[in-house]
């Protein structure tokens, strides 16, 4: 393989440090809230900038940051752009506001066919995903996108190897190991123990702002309002409710030899044992 392009997906997701909140139809506010890049989706930038770096010709190696999201969903691209990506793409459209999983996999599997019609070999070879976004970690989506894009999906990687189109990842899980091989192109997902994410230099974020940076709608990916968004969703949040203040702790004095009986007393209550 001569070129390799690598598209990454990545999520802008409410600040879990922010005040978030929920609007009026359940969703959740994605635009008056601060947002930042999903933590998770870091580890995928990050593994897909070390095959870059590590191939035999890191220039005919491309790596491509993608989004959907409101306006504020580009800073997810920019960071991705500033850590060493090429080129970003930012799906938005009021109309996809309060997708699903299986929304968010459809505008993602178009967005995926509309980025490789626009590279000169005509594909996207490996498409990388965080193993969950931050804010639901569902970790659905990467396996949803695979069975869209009718391609092999390897998920849950922590370590990752290329040879030519071949890729083999090593999967932990509670009792044992996994490695697991297939030929690009293929779906990864990768976990939070491939490594950590790159800071981005001064340098990579000046060069970040001459980067492209392709925004669609949903009409440049062939779909309609009716495709995506709150209506047309399998799953739905029919109530919410504010967080209650945090309240003072109680506690408990052994000043005469009664403070275990007084805790196995308040676990129990609570049935913690």
């Amino acid at each position: 393989m001569t070129k390799l392009n690598i598209l990454v997906c990545v999520k802008h997701v409410p600040d879990a440090t922010a005040d978030r909140r929920f609007e009026e139809d359940n969703t959740v506010d994605r635009v008056g809230v601060d947002g930042l890049l999903s933590e998770l989706d870091e580890y995928a930038v990050e593994q897909a900038l070390q095959l870059k770096e590590k191939a035999d010709a890191p220039d005919d190696v491309t790596v491509i940051a993608l989004t959907v999201g409101p306006d504020k969903a580009v800073d997810a691209v920019r960071k991705a752009l500033q850590m060493g990506a090429d080129q970003g793409v930012h799906v938005t459209d009021d109309a996809i506001a309060g997708s699903d999983y299986l929304g968010t996999s459809l505008v993602l599997a178009k967005a995926v066919e509309k980025v490789g019609e626009s590279l000169g070999d005509g594909r996207v070879d490996l498409v990388m995903c965080g193993m969950a976004s931050t804010d639901a970690a569902g970790s659905v989506v990467p396996a949803m996108l695979a069975e869209r894009l009718d391609l092999p999906q390897v998920t849950l990687a922590s370590v990752i190897e290329t040879q030519g189109d071949q890729v083999r990842i090593k999967r932990d899980g509670d009792t044992a190991t996994e490695v697991i091989g297939a030929t690009m192109p293929l779906v990864m997902s990768v976990t939070d123990q491939s490594g950590e994410a790159r800071y981005p230099s001064f340098k990579g974020i000046m060069a970040a702002k001459k980067k492209p940076l392709e925004t669609y709608s949903l009409a440049d990916l062939g779909l309609g309002a009716d495709d995506v968004g709150l209506s047309v969703a399998y799953s739905e949040v029919t109530e919410t409710t504010e967080r209650p203040p945090r309240t003072a702790g109680e506690i408990v004095k052994d000043e005469d030899g009664s403070g275990a009986t007084a805790l196995t007393e308040f676990l129990a209550s609570k049935k913690f044992i």
